[in-house]
């Protein structure tokens, strides 16, 4: 087994490459550019441009993976609003390329997407729910999974996700339950709406399932979230009172002051009863990972 990581400056990238040096599995872990994560030893890494055909061919001949966990993608949902085709091209054209270079190698390709594909009005989702993208972004990450559902070859997965937290090395972006944690921490306001609901994902839970479904050869969509959908409020309120915060801080606001690029989803969550059954997935509750985020 040899697993080639997209995306591993990335927090989930990080956190499967850790988990593979835990678990002795072959690996090499690939984003554009320079290596930022310490935990991988350079001769471990490649820099790889994901849109590019010649690059990927060059990295796959090198690696010659077995399995490909792409987790890179663009993510920041108004960017992606007010950039759409850079937004199909990172998320959509780039998963057409490396799906198609696996596809010659016989290689198993995975695919992480996110619980914006639904359109949050029926939540929380099984595996086998019609999606109903609301925005560019969302409409990316839909557009990605069918080039897989549509294939001939059947020799892939996809892995849905939630707001996926914890901390990593030279980060480009932080993340929700970390922002809300320093924020707090450090004695100032914090505005959040109540009218949006999620399932934050310890990006440790989501690590060990993308690497189980390789190891256990499974195939098609598999749910991978929190075990909890909560509205951004009560999450932010719990993190408030496991850090013994001022919970005074804390503004309740709704979607509609946002003034968002991109429309959001009002309540996803997904059905984790298949990866439970199939993959063993038992993840955290919230407070439980807050012990484990410093």
């Amino acid at each position: 087994m040899m697993v080639l990581i997209t995306g591993s400056n990335g927090l989930l990238g990080q956190k499967i490459v850790r988990q593979l040096i835990n678990s002795g599995v072959e690996y090499t872990a690939s984003s554009k550019g320079e290596n930022r994560n310490p935990d991988c030893p350079a001769n471990h890494y490649l820099s790889l441009d994901i849109l590019s055909q010649e690059d990927i061919i060059t990295v796959f001949h090198q690696v010659k993976p077995t399995h490909i966990i792409h987790t890179a993608a663009l993510t920041n949902v108004d960017y992606c609003e007010l950039n759409p085709e850079m937004c199909y091209a990172l998320n959509v054209k780039a998963t057409a390329l490396l799906f198609n270079e696996a596809n010659k190698i016989n290689a198993h390709f995975q695919l992480l997407s996110t619980d914006f594909i639904f359109d949050g009005e029926n939540g929380p989702y099984t595996e086998t729910d019609t999606p109903n993208p609301l925005s560019h972004y969302a409409t990316s990450k839909w557009q990605a999974e069918q080039l897989l559902n549509e294939a001939s070859n059947k020799n892939w997965s996809i892995v849905r996700t939630i707001i996926v937290y914890g901390q990593g090395h030279q980060l480009s972006r932080s993340n929700l339950i970390v922002w809300a944690r320093d924020t707090l921490l450090s004695k100032q306001e914090i505005s959040v709406v109540d009218d949006q609901f999620r399932a934050p994902t310890w990006a440790d839970d989501l690590a060990w399932a993308c690497i189980q479904i390789c190891v256990l050869g499974k195939v098609g969509v598999f749910n991978a979230c929190g075990p909890e959908t909560l509205s951004i409020y009560d999450i932010v309120l719990r993190i408030a009172r496991f850090y013994d915060c001022d919970q005074s801080l804390i503004k309740k606001t709704n979607s509609n002051t946002l003034n968002q690029a991109a429309k959001r989803p009002p309540k996803t969550g997904l059905v984790l009863t298949k990866s439970m059954a199939e993959i063993g997935y038992n993840p955290k509750k919230l407070e439980e990972t807050l012990e484990l985020l410093d």
